[in-house]
């Protein structure tokens, strides 16, 4: 739901393939006139800005069976239908916090939604890369996440419908932890270990990709993304994922470690303070000890971050992951006044 990067041709087979699906969802009418536009995105999956000409532009989501890295990565298309799913749940718990499903089809493994504009809507990533690192917000991230994960935690039906094991492995076990640990065999035990834990709990429901990358900035506080790795599982994997991403930002920019560390407490507490369902200083261990394996999983993983170039840089991010593996942290807190401390 970024800027747009290219137009499709009129003629082009992937173009009246959207308009045939869009026409079957009621968005559009046969033979109307609407543009269709490329939109910046992921590596999962294909996303277009449709505009018809007398009518507001919604957004298309189309999954992709081989996601666009330099490894072989593959994933079920029908992910698509799991997002639709964990939009709609989230709708229903508070509709601000995602954009609404307008349509959905599923033989082309494709829905769309409501657009929000830039404007209005500011990619948090793009907002963290820039400095406007805004500590309320992130607490509010992190209070809305925990609500999502107090909803469907302990949840029969939730946990029927989302029971995605398969594209979870495909899409977060393999590529961040299970290919990490190939790469580092005297850590692979430990990796392995947590992997295999995530893998086997039944706690709540995990969106699997909460990264800034994947939240906007919206007037009503945070608007959620990407859902297509929903599984119900641990939700300390959810926190431990969006945490990582204030980590890996210091590296880029150190000169606003300060400002990154403050939004990091600001998520991570106003989380904690959500958590209803179990023991939270339970779910802040697991996620203190997961943390450093999804760091380190970001420079040697299937998805390496992709503003972290330098070898030194890379360098720095590996050894500091290492060494809180090998010598897990008891808490987020003490993870953070750790990295923090010592970043660069």
């Amino acid at each position: 739901m970024n800027s747009g990067e290219m137009s499709l041709a009129a003629h082009s087979e992937e173009f009246h393939d959207i308009a045939d699906a869009l026409i079957g969802m009621g968005l559009l009418r046969g033979g109307e006139q609407f543009t269709l536009e490329r939109l910046s995105g992921g590596v999962s999956c294909d996303v277009y800005k449709v505009e018809p000409k007398r009518r507001p532009p919604v957004v298309v989501k189309r999954a992709l069976p081989k996601l666009r890295v330099a490894v072989d990565w593959r994933a079920p298309p029908e992910r698509a239908s799991t997002e639709v799913a964990w939009l709609k749940l989230v709708a229903a718990i508070d509709p601000r916090w995602v954009p609404k499903v307008l349509g959905e089809d599923q033989r082309r493994h494709l829905f769309a939604m409501e657009y929000l504009a830039p404007g209005s809507f500011p990619v948090w990533k793009t907002e963290l890369a820039s400095g406007r690192i805004d500590e309320e917000f992130a607490a509010g991230v992190g209070a809305a996440l925990a609500r999502i994960h107090a909803a469907t935690a302990g949840n029969e039906g939730v946990a029927d419908s989302f029971a995605n094991d398969a594209q979870f492995l495909a899409l977060r076990l393999e590529p961040y932890l299970l290919f990490t640990a190939t790469r580092h065999p005297d850590l692979a035990h430990a990796i392995q270990r947590t992997a295999t834990d995530v893998a086997k709990s039944r706690i709540a429901l995990m969106q699997g990709d909460i990264s800034p990358k994947n939240i906007l900035r919206g007037p009503n506080g945070p608007v959620f993304l990407d859902a297509e790795t929903a599984c119900y599982g641990d939700p300390a994997f959810d926190l431990a994922f969006c945490l990582n991403h204030f980590l890996l930002k210091t590296v880029r920019r150190p000169q606003w470690s300060q400002n990154y560390a403050h939004a990091f407490s600001a998520m991570r507490k106003s989380y904690v303070a959500g958590v209803t369902w179990e023991n939270p200083e339970a779910l802040d261990r697991r996620a203190a000890r997961l943390l450093p394996m999804l760091l380190l999983a970001r420079v040697d993983g299937k998805s390496p971050v992709e503003y972290i170039t330098s070898e030194a840089d890379k360098a720095f991010v590996r050894e500091t992951a290492r060494a809180m593996i090998e010598r897990p942290p008891e808490s987020l807190g003490a993870l953070a006044r750790g990295y923090f401390a010592g970043s660069r």
